[in-house]
């Protein structure tokens, strides 16, 4: 890649022209930038030792105080995953890609072992602990993704894993003070089915220098709106914009697709929330 193409990236990332001045492109901003998400996979194994790469990498993320409390189950069985595409709402690329891994906030093995040493982890029942573990396991699996997407293969997240949790808990066996946070698809992609760079938001609505400022929101998202209804259009012809998508996604308990419950599903696996 040339060191000029960082601009074509960064055009495509917010479907326009977005600052004068770019650095240099190395691996590491070309393999981020040209993120896009994959559903179509090939029936093609994945090459050697692909998981324990994705799990190194997975650990080498951040994590809160080095509590790591996060772990993740790696689903390859062809049923298994048929069942977990049910459960998040008949996603059946699920089933197409060879590895399923979901992330879990994971608080069992430090509970395990404070009682083992019969000690008080009064600590683990306060919300807090529940964001920090929660945050642990997706830095974790953005750090998958990006290490999947570095050696060619192609990833997708599935937030629908959390639409019915206790479908996904109960085949997965998991114990008390475990909660799955996001799923995610890795494959060989299936270069027949091209995918696009999706833009983001201008910089303009989520930059904010010094102290928040609401002003900056509404001509970004009018901008916006065009450039997503545009790069729908290519797809689905619906004339869609960002903002009817988003403001329809989020209109009320009906259209969270089971996400409305999901506070008593993270209380039924004795995760407190104090």
């Amino acid at each position: 890649m040339k060191p000029s193409d960082i601009a074509a990236l960064a055009h495509a990332r917010y479907g326009q022209k977005i600052v004068p001045h770019l650095p240099k492109i190395n691996p590491v901003l070309e393999t981020l930038l040209s993120h896009r998400s994959v559903r179509r996979f090939l029936e093609a194994p994945l090459p050697p030792d692909t998981l324990e790469m994705l799990m190194i990498a997975a650990q080498s993320a951040s994590s809160s105080s080095n509590l790591q409390m996060w772990s993740a189950v790696a689903v390859e069985d062809g049923a298994r995953k048929a069942r977990l595409a049910d459960a998040a709402g008949q996603q059946n690329f699920i089933k197409q890609a060879p590895l399923f891994l979901i992330f879990l906030a994971d608080m069992a093995m430090l509970a395990d072992v404070a009682k083992g040493r019969q000690q008080a982890l009064d600590g683990i029942d306060y919300l807090d602990t529940f964001l920090v573990a929660a945050f642990d396991a997706v830095l974790a699996a953005q750090n998958a993704l990006i290490a999947a997407e570095s050696m060619g293969l192609g990833a997708v997240f599935i937030g629908a894993i959390r639409n019915q949790p206790e479908k996904v808990i109960a085949e997965l066996r998991l114990p008390e003070h475990v909660f799955p946070i996001v799923g995610l698809c890795v494959g060989v992609p299936d270069l027949t089915r091209e995918t696009q760079i999706k833009p983001r938001l201008p910089l303009s609505t989520l930059l904010h220098r010094e102290q928040y400022d609401k002003k900056q929101h509404a001509d970004g998202i009018t901008v916006y709106d065009e450039i997503m209804r545009n790069f729908y259009s290519a797809y689905r012809n619906d004339g869609i914009c960002w903002s009817e998508q988003a403001l329809t996604r989020l209109h009320g308990p009906e259209t969270l697709a089971g996400r409305d419950h999901l506070r008593d599903a993270i209380l039924q696996q004795k995760i407190a929330l104090k």
